[in-house]
């Protein structure tokens, strides 16, 4: 529903001048534009700034503690699409962004196949202060499409699936760009769902969920930092950086999620790709001796292929 929604966001500008066009054509047609005020075209449209980028990758990929499965070493085809759009008009701007990662992998050690796979949603909605600060609403929502393995002491077992977990949140607070490039947004209020749909996964009260509950939430502080440059010429750096201190539960224990991508174009639609996330999520008590402790959670994929701009 939301790649839906972000893709009328997208058409809608189009359709309105497609019928102010026909309307200024009917006019001239019926020569009832002669003598009368003329019609001005809405320039709403102009205010919409989109695009995005289209990946399709081969390459190899390491894990290490990756909850949602997968196996220390792999050979991947790996398909990214980011999506952005953007509506300002006067003190209020409204950010929209959508990413989708799909990938086949084929573990080496195990033989094993799985999907890696990512759906990440962030809507900003800011009143400027001044040039470099902004106040407003933050809304997140991320999770995986297909169902997940981990394959502890070379056993098969099922470890996630859609909305097992998904993360959404809600935050009120303070966005500042000292820089084009760069946002950080600040706030002291934040509301976090923890949702794990799967009841056989609810029943071992996985990724923080009280036992036979799919979800549970969270009060806490949250800050996220965007950040993008060009570090040489067709060399671009891009990352982002999630952190939540949840105020009812070891707020001293902060969430990370942390993307990093650098895409090197070589030609015109061809580039090289390398991607590093890092997640630590304290309530993933899955890892250790004892399968009860949380673990810093890496993910690495490096290929080349195809990138198209949208």
């Amino acid at each position: 529903m939301r790649f839906l929604w972000v893709s009328a966001i997208l058409i809608l500008p189009l359709f309105t001048a497609a019928q102010d066009q026909i309307i200024r054509n009917l006019q001239v047609e019926s020569g009832s534009a002669v003598n009368k005020i003329p019609v001005v075209a809405d320039s709403s449209h102009k205010r919409w700034k989109s695009g995005g980028m289209y990946r399709l990758s081969l390459g190899q990929g390491s894990l290490s503690n990756w909850a949602a499965g997968g196996d220390d070493f792999s050979l991947n085809i790996n398909s990214s699409m980011n999506l952005h759009a953007t509506h300002k008009k006067g003190h209020f701007t409204w950010d929209n962004s959508l990413d989708l990662v799909f990938g086949y992998l084929k573990t080496t050690s195990l033989g094993s196949r799985k999907n890696d796979d990512r759906l990440d949603f962030v809507t900003k909605y800011d009143y400027s202060v001044n040039s470099k600060m902004n106040v407003g609403y933050l809304f997140n929502f991320r999770s995986q499409l297909l169902r997940g393995y981990s394959y502890p002491e070379d056993i098969k077992t099922f470890s996630s699936a859609f909305l097992s977990p998904g993360y959404a949140l809600i935050s009120m607070g303070l966005d500042y760009r000292p820089k084009k490039k760069i946002s950080v947004f600040l706030s002291p209020v934040t509301s976090r769902w923890i949702i794990v749909k799967d009841d056989s996964l609810a029943m071992q009260g996985a990724y923080g969920v009280d036992s036979g509950s799919n979800s549970i939430n969270e009060l806490g502080a949250f800050a996220t930092a965007n950040y993008q440059v060009e570090l040489a010429k067709n060399v671009i750096y891009k990352t982002r950086l999630d952190m939540f201190s949840n105020y009812k539960k070891n707020p001293w224990n902060i969430d990370v999620y942390m993307t990093n991508l650098v895409a090197v174009k070589i030609f015109r639609l061809l580039s090289f790709n390398w991607s590093f996330d890092l997640i630590y999520d304290d309530d993933t008590r899955i890892f250790g001796k004892d399968k009860n402790a949380p673990a810093l959670q890496l993910k690495s994929i490096v290929g080349a292929g195809l990138q198209v701009p949208i």
